[in-house]
C-alpha cells in the first residue's frame, strides 16, 4: 500500500472523524475522483450509515451511471439512484453564468425531500479547497441547503484528493474531471435535451476515433462546435481524412459550424470571458 506523508495522513485522519461524527450521511456521488472519495471515507467511517446518491438528467454522459454504479458496488456503499428536474425550470435553460446554482438547488431539494425515506441526518459534497478558487454558484446553493463539504473541511486539495484516493485503490484516482455536459454550452445560449445529446454523441465520437481520455466539445452560439483537445494531440486532428470525418459526423449531429481551439484543451474555458471580479480572483 502506498505511505502518505504525514501532513496529508493527518488530513485523512480529520476528514474520518469528520464523517464519523455524521449520524448518518448522504454524500452526492457523481462518481468523480473527489465524491468518490468522500463515499469511501464515509463508508470506512459510518458502514451501513452512509449511502451515496446519483442524479440523473439528460445533462449526464453516457456511461457516467454505469461508472457510478459499479464504483459504489466496489465500495461497498448503498447507492440510490434519483431523478432530477433542472430541466424544467426556466432559470436553468436560460444559461446564465449562475446555471449551476439552479442545478445544485434542485438537487439538494430532491435530497431534502428524501429525508424521511432516507432516513439521512446529513448531506455532504465532493467539494474541495481548490474549488473554492474559482467561479463555483453550486456552492451557493449548498451553503443554503446546510450541506457539508468534507474535503474542504479536512483542507484537502485536488492533488491531494488524488494521491488519498489512489491509497484507497479507487480506480478514479487519475479520472479525468466530467462536469456536465451543460457545461459546455456557452453562457447565453439556451440549455436544451437536444444539446446536450449532440454535444455527448460528438464528444463519444471524438474519444473514440482519437483514443483519449480527455476533451471538450463546447457549443456556442450559432451551433457552433469548438474543439478542445490537449495541445499534443491538435495535430492530429487536421490531418485530411480524421479532419473531414469529423466535419461530417458532428454536422450530421446537428453543429452547423466545426472549429479548433488552437489553444487546447483547458478546464472550464467557458468562464474565461467572465469578470474576474465574479470568479473570485480580485477584490
Amino acid at each position: 500500500m502506498l505511505e502518505l506523508s504525514p501532513e496529508l495522513a493527518a488530513k485523512r485522519d480529520r476528514l474520518l472523524e469528520s464523517l464519523a461524527g455524521m449520524e448518518r450521511v448522504a454524500v452526492a456521488f457523481s462518481g468523480g475522483v473527489d465524491s468518490a472519495l468522500v463515499a469511501q471515507v464515509a463508508f470506512l467511517a459510518l458502514g451501513e450509515r452512509a449511502l451515496a446518491v446519483t442524479a440523473v438528467s439528460p445533462s449526464l454522459a453516457s456511461g457516467e451511471l454505469d461508472e457510478a454504479r459499479n464504483l459504489a458496488r466496489q465500495i461497498g456503499i448503498e447507492h440510490r439512484v434519483v431523478e432530477t428536474r433542472e430541466f424544467e425550470n426556466a432559470d436553468y435553460l436560460r444559461n446564465a453564468p449562475n446555471r449551476c446554482y439552479f442545478c445544485k438547488s434542485e438537487l439538494y431539494t430532491r435530497l431534502e425531500h428524501l429525508l424521511p425515506e432516507l432516513g439521512v441526518t446529513c448531506f455532504v459534497n465532493g467539494a474541495n479547497v481548490d474549488d473554492l478558487g474559482d467561479y463555483r454558484p453550486g456552492l451557493t446553493a449548498a451553503t443554503e441547503h446546510n450541506v457539508r463539504s468534507p474535503l474542504v473541511e479536512a483542507g484537502l486539495t485536488k492533488a491531494e484528493v488524488r494521491e488519498l484516493a489512489r491509497f484507497y485503490g479507487l480506480p478514479t484516482w487519475d479520472k479525468p474531471a466530467s462536469p456536465c455536459l451543460s457545461s459546455r454550452i456557452a453562457y447565453g445560449v439556451e440549455v436544451t435535451p437536444e444539446r446536450v445529446a449532440r454535444i455527448d454523441a460528438a464528444e463519444r465520437f471524438l474519444k473514440e476515433s482519437l483514443g483519449l481520455r480527455e476533451l471538450r466539445v463546447r457549443c456556442e452560439a450559432g451551433e457552433l462546435a469548438r474543439i478542445e483537445l490537449p495541445v499534443s494531440e491538435v495535430g492530429r486532428l487536421v490531418e485530411p481524412g480524421l479532419r473531414a470525418e469529423v466535419a461530417r459526423v458532428l454536422r450530421e449531429l446537428g453543429f452547423r459550424r466545426v472549429t479548433l481551439d488552437l489553444e487546447g484543451f483547458r478546464s472550464g474555458s467557458l468562464n474565461e470571458g467572465l469578470p474576474l471580479v465574479q470568479l473570485g480572483r480580485v477584490e
